[in-house]
């Protein structure tokens, strides 16, 4: 008998494209910190393949308990408890990681969170960390596809907050916390995989 959980189809179709990308870069032992868990899937994928992490879920207090029977139906040694976290709040939960990752969260979020997420996320980084955010975004305010298009008018009907992150905003950003893009993958399904690194 298999266990019904909250399921994404998305993260069914995107969690082995993105596991052959952290592979190479979350390399060494070390605790990964994923904001936005969801459903628990990628935790799940990515903790069993990489076994050399500890893998710390968090997500919005209204939303972290989505995560936690995959988690605890899954079991695995290397998955620590999902925490909640709401990125806009100080003191984060979560005082130092090796690595961080997160998906479809940038678009999400107001602008002003993904601003606190990365601010957080470069004070605590070490310097031969990494922050892997993966998503749709748009290049110099064009986006990459129709469908990444449908995605953004269809986010902004929802909320006025959300939509689609501008990559050059994104880097800006990121430069500002003291953090380098220093890969850009293309995924599937119109999305990339933003590598960030802390300033040498």
């Amino acid at each position: 008998m298999s266990a019904h959980f909250p399921y994404s189809q998305a993260c069914e179709n995107n969690k082995a494209p993105i596991l052959e990308r952290l592979r190479e870069i979350f390399d060494t032992p070390g605790r990964v910190l994923e904001v936005g868990t969801g459903t628990g899937q990628h935790a799940v994928h990515f903790a069993q393949a990489m076994p050399h992490l500890q893998w710390q879920p968090t997500d919005h207090p209204h939303a972290v308990d989505t995560c936690r029977p995959r988690l605890a139906h899954a079991a695995l040694p290397n998955i620590l408890p999902a925490l909640e976290l709401d990125v806009a709040t100080s003191p984060w939960p979560v005082e130092s990681f090796t690595w961080a990752f997160s998906a479809n969260t940038a678009h999400i979020m107001a602008w002003e969170e993904v601003e606190q997420m990365f601010r957080n996320i470069g004070e605590r980084l070490p310097k031969d960390g990494a922050f892997c955010l993966y998503g749709p975004f748009n290049y110099q305010g064009r986006y990459t596809s129709e469908s990444n298009r449908q995605f953004d008018q269809h986010l902004k009907a929802n909320a006025a907050h959300m939509g689609i992150r501008d990559m050059e905003d994104i880097r800006t950003l990121a430069e500002g916390v003291g953090l380098t893009l220093s890969e850009d993958h293309t995924m599937p399904a119109n999305n990339r995989l933003l590598v960030f690194r802390k300033h040498s």
